[in-house]
Order: structure tokens, then C-alpha cells, then sequence
């Protein structure tokens, strides 16, 4: 599972399929809905505000809103009813290790999007975040040195 802090506009269209699905995994995961992932590591940063699903479904809201500039049909109706989520903070640190993973990825399978984006040295986040000063989450630090990849 990977909810990305990077605005959902640099996924490819692969990226973005997955993301909405991962995304509404997260969101039945937080309602209880499921019984695997309920403590994987994405989903920390949810569980800490004061209303884990506002906020996934503010998540949810937005790539529905990149898919729709693109074309796509996903399904708004998933999404569970709108209630106000203040913005989450989310560290520099790891807005550029997700960046750096994205590009990776890119590169890999889909290079003309890579090359699209590849100088954007300072990507805009996710408009549920505002950037802080920090580093990457440790979970982010543990997958980057080998271990098991969020």
C-alpha cells in the first residue's frame, strides 16, 4: 500500500489507478472493514487525526478530482460522506523520498512520463498536506534500507 504525499498529478496512469484502489482499501481498513493492513505503516499519519476516515476520504477526494482532469471514470460514491479534515503536516524528508521512489518507478515503466517530470526539483504535495521541515518517516527509512518496502 502506498498513500503517496506527492500531489496524485505525477503518477502515471498506472499510478493513479493503483492509488485509488490502495486508497480505498485505506479507507476500509480505518472503518474496520477489513482484517489485514490494520497496522501498516501508511496508514499511521490517518490514524493520528482526530477523524482517521474525514481525512481519507479528503485523500480520496482529491486523486477522485485527478482522474476526473484526466478523463477517468472512477467511482465517487466509494468514497464515504464529506467531512471537513484539517491538512496533515508531512515532512520535506518525505516528500523527497517519495519523490525519489517515484522516479524510480517511472523510469522503469513509464519513461516519457520520467522524462515529463524528472526536473521538478521541488514537487507541490498532496492538497491534503502542508510540507514541515523533518526527514523521511522511519517507516519510509526502514523500507529504503532493505527492509520491507511500505
Amino acid at each position: 500500500m502506498r498513500l503517496w504525499t506527492v500531489h496524485p498529478k505525477y503518477l502515471d496512469t498506472r499510478g493513479l489507478v493503483a492509488l485509488w484502489r490502495e486508497g480505498l482499501l485505506a479507507q476500509r481498513v480505518l472503518q474496520g472493514g477489513t482484517r489485514g493492513y490494520r497496522h501498516h505503516p501508511q496508514l499511521i499519519r490517518f490514524r493520528a487525526r482526530r477523524s482517521p476516515i474525514a481525512c481519507i476520504a479528503a485523500y480520496l477526494r482529491e486523486v477522485h478530482a485527478e482522474s476526473l482532469r484526466r478523463g477517468y471514470r472512477f467511482d465517487a460514491a466509494k468514497i464515504t460522506a464529506a467531512r471537513p479534515c484539517a491538512r496533515m503536516p508531512e515532512t520535506a524528508g518525505q516528500v523527497e523520498a517519495e519523490w525519489t521512489h517515484l522516479l524510480r518507478k517511472l523510469r522503469a515503466r513509464a519513461p516519457q512520463r520520467y522524462r515529463e517530470i524528472a526536473r521538478i526539483a521541488r514537487p507541490e504535495p498532496h492538497p491534503l498536506f502542508h510540507i514541515v521541515p523533518g526527514e523521511a518517516r522511519d517507516w519510509e527509512r526502514a523500507g529504503s534500507r532493505g527492509g520491507r518496502r511500505p
